[in-house]
């Protein structure tokens, strides 16, 4: 069951360095919001804040809320392991356990999860392996090694692989900066796909992308170098390439700067 995401004056730290300030966003469940913006703005930081990710980076911290479905991810009763299996991620550079098998691959959250049963495991990998649109092009070799794949097939296994523990949020930090662009086409219509089960948050540097893939799209920017970076605007997809509120956010858009 996808879930929705509530953000509110959600501040980030490293150590004293004010990374982000002053987040407040809505991400509604069943659709993909795109965090756009220039470098060093904070898309990534905040991205990995949902997950808490972030806090495993030594002196970090976040301030203000972020609800998953009403209930605080921060708060102290929460498990921060069963946080990142609710709420999955995807990072920039395919990052499959080379020496594992494909269907290895696919199942290891499982198994950490204590999951033995092989057929249960078979149907899982068989699940996501279909639902990362890869069975069709690895079905009869799933027994060989993950890193045995080109870019793009790593890429959606390791898309199978966040999707296997059936998570009901998926981030994906720039999925396609290394892929390409047939590759990167695979993955886009995949996002398409999944959110019809999972509510999903994109980072992504590619204007045509945001436009291409995303509901919502939320513009962050920093006034400096050495400024904590700040949600800007945040609108459906349509307004902000089309019609944004903000000056900057028409400037980024349309290139005039970042």
């Amino acid at each position: 069951m996808a879930k929705r995401l509530d953000l509110e004056s959600v501040d980030i730290f490293y150590g004293d360095f004010h990374a982000v300030k002053e987040v407040n966003l809505h991400v509604p469940p069943r659709s993909v919001t795109a965090f756009i913006g220039p470098s060093g703005c904070g898309k990534s930081t905040v991205l990995r804040s949902l997950n808490r990710m972030h806090e495993e980076i030594p002196g970090a911290s976040v301030k203000g809320s972020i609800k998953l479905d009403g209930v605080d991810i921060y708060d102290k009763k929460i498990d921060p392991v069963a946080v990142r299996r609710t709420i999955g991620m995807v990072f920039q550079r395919p990052n499959p356990f080379p020496t594992m098998s494909i269907k290895e691959n696919v199942v290891a959250g499982l198994r950490l999860q204590g999951v033995k049963n092989k057929k249960t495991l078979d149907e899982v990998a068989e699940k996501s392996l279909r639902g990362a649109n890869l069975w069709n092009e690895v079905k009869d070799r799933l027994d060989k090694p993950g890193g045995g794949l080109s870019g793009g097939q790593q890429q959606r296994l390791c898309i199978a692989r966040a999707i296997a523990i059936e998570p009901q949020v998926l981030l994906m930090d720039e999925p396609c900066s290394a892929l390409d662009p047939i590759s990167t086409l695979a993955v886009e219509d995949l996002i398409a796909e999944l959110k019809n089960d999972f509510t999903i948050v994109i980072v992504t540097h590619n204007m045509q992308q945001a436009a291409r893939v995303s509901d919502q799209t939320a513009f962050f920017s920093l006034e400096a170098t050495g400024m904590p970076g700040q949600l800007v605007e945040v609108n459906s997809t349509e307004r902000i390439f089309s019609n944004p509120e903000n000056k900057q956010t028409e400037d980024y858009v349309s290139g005039r700067f970042g």
